[in-house]
């Protein structure tokens, strides 16, 4: 179940921060002699050491990653949570090992999360591999594999990122995190506290036209939003009896998401007025993730547990309020929710011969429990509720999956892994009279890993994916900004798919490293807006869909041309889908997905000093949004443009600024508002936002103890 659509909904557009390239720290000493990282190459592996990143004075291990040459981390997209653990996703391994947990927004979870604890000092040396020779079902293409020394020093990092917007935002002063890592006796431990927050706001004129496009209406608007996510967590790491080893890892985490949009209407009919939108997000959750590994006959069994529990309580309120006097009008809409996810999992791994079997067996348990009330505001003042029978339900899934893998070489230089099995789950909504449904679906891989030549590697994936769905979508869900209702419905099923993806890869030597993946989805059961009930519209699934697209990420190294310490990363990429529209029939894109994108950055590490400079530009275009009565497309920029300075050694800091949106992106949305189903009726008005954001200044100030 996606954790937290409340929140991606409420801030969306709000957290504009440009990327940043990972942090570094003290200089090497004679960095005019440091190199670009080149891996030396050990079998099908790419091998960088400690040395190769001297250059960059790395504080963590994902300051170390991140400067790998062609590699890319991969994430999920547009906040997509997986579904249960399954199999592996992240391309990212620790001393070849999966991190067996989750990172619910923002939380201490995840490979990548568990590398900006770990000190650099204690990185041995990281591996580029293909996924098909790992004994590792799920992963594809090229792998990252952070091996640590056995034996770690005791060590502390802290990084603090305040960031500082030009207009309409309070300063963002409280990001960062501390954490120590050390040991006692067989206990590897690491206390840390962080906070995720981010600021975001823009402000400017909306245009309302009529469907002859005369301007009935004028707002002046002002969008501000914050968010704090505090987690204070513990892991612990137990190596024995023997050859056992075992990790617990516990997360408190509060947080919190205030949104306020204000806006003032002058109107063509003379009824001016304002309008006032509070949104309060106050609540918490906690995680506890932990695993235990040991020998049992001829192979090894690893039993891994999760609970996730997460109160998230939102408050809405609307007033608006007439300049020639007279009562307000209003609206509040609570929604108290408890999301919960409960996993048991147990992998059985064995080596024969060649052969690296697995066998896994899971449970999961979801559940949202929403109780929800809408009132509205009395002539006297008063909100007075009103019926929202929708608004409350409790929603749950118990499912259980079974895999069976097997990863081989088939030759010196092809790998072959084959994953296949099948999950059962019971889906239902709980207080209401349908009966409970359940559904049988299989899924598995088949994945091929191939080194053609020295400084070529290749890889083809099929898979067979059931998607995750948000509970939130079995209720209803209005958006008061939006004037929008959202039906709840309780037909939803996850979305199903075949999926095909290729890549290729191309060693430049000191030039550096090139990539293009391209991959084809056919989708069934897809998620978008669809009719239901008597003229209502929300989310639900449509038959079929397809998917087809390329990226291409590529590092290049200008110290062969003698610009020593410069270096270019680019990522291009395009996707092309087509699913049918539910009222018009004609085919279409799939709603609101990212179509083209591309990115530049440069870094220079200049020689014999320790300043780095760099550049960035961005720019990512998005198709348009779908519903029945209205058609939209939303973004910021499209392009971006940014620029730092950095110094590795300020008493044994690493001190970074940075500022992006130097030539002003704007936020807007062009927005078709119809009487009623598009298919049916005429255009009612038009939406034009077109709003300021304005230059973003960051500050980061990374060290060690």
């Amino acid at each position: 179940m996606s954790r937290n659509p409340s929140r991606a909904l409420l801030l969306a557009g709000a957290m504009i921060a440009p990327a940043t390239a990972g942090a570094q720290t003290t200089a090497p000493a004679d960095p005019a002699v440091a190199p670009a990282p080149v891996a030396s190459n050990a079998g099908s592996k790419r091998v960088y050491t400690p040395a190769e990143f001297a250059r960059f004075a790395p504080k963590t291990a994902y300051d170390m990653l991140v400067q790998v040459p062609g590699f890319t981390i991969r994430v999920p997209q547009n906040g997509e949570v997986e579904r249960g653990l399954g199999q592996a996703n992240e391309n990212v391994l620790i001393n070849g090992q999966r991190i067996n947990n989750k990172n619910y927004s923002g939380g201490d979870a995840g490979a990548i999360d568990e590398l900006q604890r770990v000190s650099a000092a204690n990185v041995d040396r990281i591996e580029i591999v293909e996924a098909a020779s790992l004994g590792i079902a799920g992963l594809s293409g090229q792998v990252a594999n952070v091996i640590l020394k056995s034996e770690k020093k005791s060590s502390g990092q802290f990084e603090w990122n305040p960031d500082f917007r030009a207009h309409y935002s309070k300063p963002n002063i409280y990001q960062g995190s501390v954490s120590y890592t050390s040991k006692a006796g067989p206990i590897d431990y690491t206390l840390r506290i962080k906070d995720d927050a981010g600021r975001g706001a823009f402000g400017g004129p909306i245009y309302i036209y009529d469907a002859s496009r005369n301007l009935i209406e004028r707002r002046n608007e002002i969008y501000h939003s914050e968010s704090d996510t505090v987690t204070i967590s513990a892991k612990l790491g137990i190596d024995g009896p023997g050859s056992s080893v075992g990790n617990l890892l516990l997360a408190y985490s509060p947080y919190w998401g205030p949104t306020h949009i204000k806006d003032h209407r002058t109107r063509a009919d003379g009824l001016d007025r304002s309008r006032l939108t509070d949104v309060r997000l106050d609540g918490w959750y906690y995680d506890v993730n932990a695993d235990y590994e040991f020998a049992l006959g001829p192979g090894r069994l690893k039993l891994i547990g999760l609970r996730h529990f997460d109160h998230e309580p939102t408050i809405t309120r609307q007033i608006t309020s007439f300049d020639a006097g007279g009562p307000d009008e209003g609206v509040r809409l609570t929604r108290d929710a408890r999301i919960s996810e409960s996993i048991g999992r147990a992998e059985y791994g064995l080596k024969i011969g060649k052969n690296d079997i697995q066998l896994s067996l899971e449970r999961a348990f979801n559940a949202l429990d929403q109780r929800g009330k809408l009132e509205e505001l009395s002539p006297q003042g008063d909100f007075v509720e009103v019926p929202f029978p929708g608004g409350t339900g409790k929603v749950q899934e118990t499912r259980y999956e079974a895999i069976a893998s097997l990863s081989r070489p088939l030759t010196s230089n092809l790998d072959l892994q084959v994953a296949g099995g099948a999950e059962i789950s019971k889906l239902e909504r709980v207080d209401g009279d349908l009966p409970p449904r359940k559904f049988f679906r299989p899924k598995g891989s088949i994945n091929l890993g191939w080194r053609p030549a020295k400084g070529w590697d290749a890889s083809l994936k099929l898979r067979r994916k059931v998607g995750q769905i948000s509970f939130y979508d079995f209720l209803e869900q209005p958006n008061l900004q939006q004037d929008r209702e959202n039906a709840g419905n309780p037909d939803l099923v996850p979305p199903q798919s075949w999926e095909i993806e290729a890549e290729v890869g191309r060693e430049l030597g000191d030039w550096g490293k090139t990539r293009l993946r391209v991959y084809y989805h056919r989708v069934t059961d897809i998620i978008d807006v669809i009719p239901i009930g008597d003229g209502a519209e929300g989310v639900g699934n449509l038959p079929s869909a397809k998917r087809f697209g390329m990226e291409s990420t590529s590092t290049f190294l200008f110290d062969p041309i003698g610009w020593k310490g410069a270096k270019l990363d680019m990522t291009l990429g395009f996707e092309r889908t087509r699913v049918r529209d539910p009222l018009t029939g004609e085919q279409r894109a799939i709603s609101g997905i990212r179509d083209r994108w591309g990115s530049l950055e440069l870094r220079h590490d200049v020689p014999g000093t320790a300043f780095a400079w760099g550049a960035s530009a961005s720019y990512d275009h998005f198709t348009t949004y779908y519903r029945l009565t209205e058609v939209f497309r939303s973004w910021e920029g499209p392009f971006w443009f940014g620029a730092f300075v950095e110094h590795k050694d300020i008493a044994g800091l690493t001190v970074r600024a940075d500022v992006s949106n130097v030539f002003n992106a704007r936020h807007r949305l062009v927005r078709t508002i119809y009487d009623g189903y598009r298919d049916t009726h005429p255009i009612a008005s038009f939406q034009n936002n077109n709003q300021l954001i304005g230059p973003i200044f960051e500050l980061s100030v990374k060290g060690t103890f």
